[in-house]
Formats: C-alpha cells, sequence, structure tokens
C-alpha cells in the first residue's frame, strides 16, 4: 500500500459511509487498515501522525467534516530543538515568506506554516514568535496591495494579535493563510483607517487605489 491508495481507500469509505463528522478514531475504527499505514509512516516532524497531509489529500466535499482533535489549554514552553525541526527542513524554502514564485511555493509556504502551528498550539512560545515574524512579511504587503485589509495599517500590535488568534484557533485542513486573511478582513469592518486610498505608493506616481482596482481584478484568495 502507498500514500495514494490510502487516501483513494479512505475518500471511497468516506464516500460510502457519508458520515457528518470523522476524526482519527473514527478512521481507526472504519478503515483500520489505512489508519495503521498513516500511523507508521505519514509522521511530522516531531514524529505525531500528520494529519494535516492526510485531510489535505481527501476529496474537498469532506475536507470540512475533519475534527481535528484539540490541544487543551497549553502550558507554555520553550524548545529551539523542536523548531529547527521544522526550519532545518524548510531552510531553502524560507523565501517563500518574502517572495514566492508560483502556485508550488504557496503550498510549500502553507507547510511551513501549518507545521509552525501545530508546535506553537502545542505551547511552543519560539514557534509562534517565528510565525509572526515571516507571518508580517506577507501581512505588510497585503496592507499595500488589497483594499480589504487596508485598514489594519498602523495597528501593528493589533494585528500581532490577531496572528496569535488565529494560531490559537486554525484547526482544519487548508490555508491558514487564506484563514488569517480572512479573519483580517472581516475584522477590519468599521476600523477607523489611519490611511487613506489616496495615499501615494512606491515611485509616488501612483496611488493606493490604483492598485486595489488592479488586484482586486487579478487575485483570488488562493493566491495570498
Amino acid at each position: 500500500m502507498v500514500f495514494t491508495e490510502v487516501i483513494e481507500n479512505l475518500n471511497q469509505v468516506l464516500e460510502e459511509k457519508q458520515p457528518s463528522k470523522f476524526s482519527p478514531t473514527w478512521i481507526l475504527e472504519n478503515n483500520p487498515q489505512s489508519y495503521r499505514y498513516i500511523w507508521r509512516n505519514i509522521r511530522t516532524e516531531t514524529d505525531e501522525i500528520d494529519w494535516d497531509t492526510v485531510t489535505s489529500n481527501l476529496d474537498r466535499s469532506f475536507q470540512k467534516r475533519w475534527i481535528r482533535y484539540r490541544y487543551k489549554q497549553a502550558k507554555k514552553y520553550e524548545n529551539q530543538d523542536e523548531l529547527n525541526l521544522v526550519l532545518n527542513k524548510y531552510k531553502d524554502k524560507l523565501y517563500t515568506f518574502i517572495s514566492p514564485v508560483d502556485e508550488k511555493d504557496r503550498e510549500i509556504r502553507n507547510r511551513i506554516i501549518i507545521s509552525l502551528v501545530r508546535i506553537a498550539q502545542k505551547g511552543n512560545v519560539l514557534a509562534q514568535d517565528e510565525l509572526i515574524k515571516w507571518i508580517t512579511f506577507i501581512i505588510e504587503v497585503w496592507l499595500e496591495k488589497y483594499y480589504q485589509v487596508f485598514k489594519w495599517k498602523g495597528y501593528p500590535d493589533e494585528v500581532e494579535d490577531k496572528i496569535k488568534g488565529c494560531i490559537r484557533c486554525y484547526k482544519y485542513t487548508g490555508s491558514f493563510i487564506g484563514y488569517l486573511f480572512k479573519t483580517l478582513e472581516y475584522s477590519a469592518r468599521g476600523k477607523p483607517p489611519q490611511c487613506s486610498i489616496n495615499d501615494k505608493l512606491f515611485d509616488g506616481e501612483n496611488e493606493r487605489i490604483d492598485f486595489v482596482v488592479q488586484e482586486t481584478e487579478r487575485y483570488k484568495y488562493s493566491s495570498y
């Protein structure tokens, strides 16, 4: 059995049984062969079962039914070695936080982020700090390009609190970046801006509104 077969089997079982929700326990009870393969072979950098990799490869209709276990209120700790397991694995791909080249780079960036999110959710504050550092680069670009979130410019402390909240609450498979963007977008409504859509950008010959129109037409959430 290989991973593609495991995913095919899981999709088939889910299609047949149509559970409203499913979890690791559900998979163990209803498809033990696949569960055993996953337990042995699909592991995170910290040697836990990598359910994010599994669920992200399932049919989209089933992804939203996934119930991930919740960490209890995590006791905060610092473990640089645990953090380095992720950073060393992706050391040649950290550029994706600043300048992703294509969709493949964005997928890699999302894998890095989710790996760090899961460590941070366990309580490792170093992983949380690392995430905030890198995600801040992404948000700085958003504030210049997307009218939906530009009101957050001038509120760096509050933006950091939003990042921490998303790290704490992120549960499901999919793009953490998309989840963060939507969180900032919804919470920006009614917030008084500290910048104007008529602000001069870059060479001083263009205004923010010029990029708002261009980016609204060109970009979708999946490209963040």
